[in-house]
C-alpha cells in the first residue's frame, strides 16, 4: 500500500465524507500464502470484489527482488453452501473453481479449473496462481512455502495462464464460477451431480435483435461472475442501442396486457457486468405515452427508479412506505406471478424517486397519451440485497 494513503485517510476532506478506498487500505496482504516466510513480500496492485468474491493481482518479491506475477482468488461460499444444502450435502475444506482470464484486446483468453482451499485467516476458500514456481537461479524456496506449491496446492501454476500473467496489468476481466469438490467431506463418496454457484445462472442483455421485442436472442446466458479490472467508463445514452420488451413484467391475465403487441418499453443497458459489489445493472428505461411496465415484487434484490423526463404514475404496494398510505389514492393492480394487490398511485415527474427494497412491489405507467406527449424516462439501479 502506498504510504501516502495514510495521509489521505486521515485528511479533513476524507473525514467529512468517510470515503475509504477499498482495497488500498483494507486488503490483507499480511495473510497471503507466502507471507508465512519473511523472505516473500507481495505488491497487490489491484483488487476487485463481488459479493463473496475477492480477486487480487500483483507481484511477488523474494529476498527483496521481483520474482513473479500472481492472481489470488478468495471466495466465502455463501451461495454455494445454500446450493449444497438443497441436495442434503455439506461443503468440505476444498472446492473447485472455473476461471477465465480476458486481456484488454478482448480476444486473448485462457481458462482452467483450480482447487480452492479453506483458509481460517481470511475465512475464505482461496488459491494463488503464480506465473512461475521455479526459484530464481542459485536460489531455493523456503520449505514453509514450498509445501504449499503444486498442481492442487494453495500456490499453483497454470501453464496456459503464463502469457496472460506475464502482462498482469493487461488482464481486463476475470470470469469465475464455483462448484463443490469431487467427493463428500464426511463419507468420501463420489459426487456425480455437483452443484455450482454460477451467479444465480447470470445473464445480461444485448441488442442482438433490437427490433424484436422480448427476443430470446437479446438475453445472453453467462452462468458466471465477472470481475472487471477496467478502472473507468464513459458512455452516453445516445450511443447505446435499446433492447425492447413487450408487456414487460405482465401476464395475459393482467387487464393491462396488450394483445395487439403495442405495449413496448425500451431499456438502454448502460452498465451490467462491469459493476462490482452486488450491483446487477444500471439502465435507462423509456416508456412511450400510454404504456406500462407491470407491477412486480422484488425478492432478494432492491431497485431504485429516478425519473428524468416526462410524467406518469408509479405504483408502490400499500404499506411498503407507510408515510404515503394516507397521501395517495389506492388502486388494485395485477402483480406479475402473484395476482391482485392494493397499491398507492404516486404521480411522478423529473426528480421523483421510487426505492423498493426486498419484499416490496412496484410498477410504473406513462399516463400521458395525447399526440406529441413525451415518453416517460427513468434510470434504475438494481442489486442483490443479500
Amino acid at each position: 500500500m502506498d504510504p501516502k494513503f495514510n495521509d489521505i485517510q486521515t485528511s479533513i476532506a476524507n473525514q467529512i465524507f468517510k470515503v475509504v478506498f477499498f482495497p488500498d487500505r483494507i486488503y490483507h496482504a499480511q495473510y497471503l500464502n507466502a507471507t508465512r516466510s519473511a523472505r516473500y513480500r507481495y505488491n497487490v496492485m489491484e483488487v476487485r470484489g463481488y459479493t463473496d468474491i475477492n480477486i487480487m493481482k500483483g507481484e511477488v518479491y523474494m529476498d527483496g527482488l521481483f520474482y513473479t506475477n500472481f492472481l489470488r482468488i478468495e471466495y466465502r461460499a455463501g451461495r454455494l453452501v445454500e446450493q449444497i444444502r438443497e441436495v442434503d450435502r455439506m461443503l468440505g475444506w476444498e472446492l473447485l473453481c472455473w476461471i477465465r482470464l480476458t486481456m484488454a484486446d478482448e480476444k486473448t483468453q485462457a481458462d482452467t479449473i483450480v482447487r480452492l482451499h479453506y483458509d481460517p485467516w481470511v475465512h475464505s476458500f482461496q488459491t494463488e496462481i503464480w506465473e512461475t514456481l521455479e526459484p530464481p537461479n542459485n536460489n531455493f524456496h523456503d520449505l514453509s512455502v514450498l509445501e504449499m506449491m503444486g498442481r492442487s496446492g494453495p500456490i499453483t501454476r497454470v501453464r496456459n495462464f503464463n502469457p496472460l500473467l506475464r502482462d498482469i496489468k493487461g488482464i481486463k476481466h476475470v470470469e469465475i464460477a464455483f462448484r463443490e469438490a469431487e467427493t463428500t467431506p464426511s463419507s468420501n463418496h463420489t459426487v456425480t451431480d455437483p452443484v455450482w454457484d454460477n451467479n444465480f445462472s447470470r445473464t445480461h442483455q444485448e441488442p442482438r435483435q433490437p427490433d424484436v421485442p422480448s427476443s430470446d436472442q437479446n438475453t445472453v446466458r453467462d452462468n458466471n461472475y465477472r470481475l472487471d479490472f477496467q478502472r473507468g467508463y464513459h458512455k452516453h445514452t445516445d450511443d447505446v442501442v435499446p433492447v425492447k420488451y413487450l408487456n414487460a413484467l405482465m401476464e395475459p391475465e393482467n387487464p393491462e396486457f396488450d394483445k395487439t403487441g403495442q405495449n413496448i418499453v425500451e431499456m438502454k443497458w448502460m452498465l451490467q457486468r462491469e459493476l462490482g459489489s452486488s450491483l446487477i445493472f444500471f439502465h435507462e428505461v423509456t416508456i412511450p405515452p400510454g404504456k406500462t411496465e407491470g407491477t412486480h415484487q422484488h425478492v432478494g434484490s432492491e431497485e431504485l427508479y429516478f425519473i428524468t423526463q416526462g410524467e406518469g404514475v408509479a405504483y408502490m404496494r400499500v404499506g411498503d412506505d407507510p408515510d404515503i398510505d394516507n397521501v395517495f389514492p389506492t388502486e388494485s393492480r395485477h402483480v406479475f406471478g402473484i395476482g391482485f394487490r392494493d397499491f398507492k398511485a404516486i404521480p411522478v415527474r423529473p426528480g421523483s424517486m421510487i426505492y423498493t427494497k426486498s419484499g416490496g412491489m412496484h410498477g410504473i405507467r406513462n399516463t400521458k397519451n395525447a399526440p406529441g406527449d413525451p415518453p416517460l424516462k427513468f434510470v434504475a439501479f438494481l442489486y442483490h440485497s443479500t
